[in-house]
């Protein structure tokens, strides 16, 4: 019997467009529902899928302070959130839900 082998599946290494990072997000904001942590990870990948170090530079950040904050594991501060976003170039945009 031929051995199957697997690889663990990495977003990062998907999201190489504006377009797939926008969707990307779009797609874990309508998921995540009230869990901040889940955002929080989305962002971090995508900050590994342009480069982190980049990133921080960009977000006027430490690299350090940004993976932990973008890790799910820290609780990151709305403005950190809004750094981010800036820094990649994206924006966060309301909708109504009951329209």
């Amino acid at each position: 019997m031929e051995k199957l082998e697997l690889h663990t599946w990495d977003s990062a290494e998907h999201l190489k467009t504006e377009a797939d990072i926008a969707a990307y997000l779009d797609a874990c904001f309508e998921e995540a529902g009230d869990d901040a942590a889940f955002i929080a990870r989305a962002l971090g990948t995508v900050a590994r899928a342009r480069g982190m170090t980049r990133l921080a530079h960009d977000a006027g950040m430490g690299r350090e302070s940004l993976y932990k904050a973008l890790s799910g594991e820290g609780n990151p501060s709305f403005a950190t959130i809004l750094k981010v976003a800036k820094a990649l170039g994206v924006r966060i945009r309301a909708e109504a839900l009951h329209v």
